[in-house]
């Protein structure tokens, strides 16, 4: 995959787009650093390919909280323990709710 600094997408444009026409993906960088990617797609694949984007950050978000998951021993909780849980989310959502109903007022 072809690495393009911003400077070269901004100063060279017309060649950036040739290339993406060609390798179908770029990775957009900033002070030696990716920041984005840029993707070639047309009018009728548009849509699919915004799913497809959104598909694989949703797994990518997925994969993170289970590692975090894992680091902070949430797979060795009891179920009462989860239920715990649960319920003092719970808890804590209906005090905010109430709050938020009484300065409306």
């Amino acid at each position: 995959m072809r690495f393009v600094s911003v400077r070269e997408l901004r100063g060279q444009s017309a060649a950036v787009w040739t290339t993406l026409a060609d390798e179908k993906d770029l990775v957009i960088t900033s002070n030696g650093k990716p920041i984005a990617l840029l993707s070639a797609t047309s009018e009728e694949r548009l849509e699919e390919s915004l799913r497809a984007l959104r598909r694989a950050r949703a797994e990518l978000a997925a994969a993170s909280m289970q590692r975090a998951s894992l680091a902070a021993g949430a797979d060795r909780l009891t179920l009462d323990e989860i239920n715990a849980e649960i319920d003092a989310v719970r808890e804590a959502r209906a005090g905010s709710s109430r709050r938020a109903r009484k300065q409306t007022r």
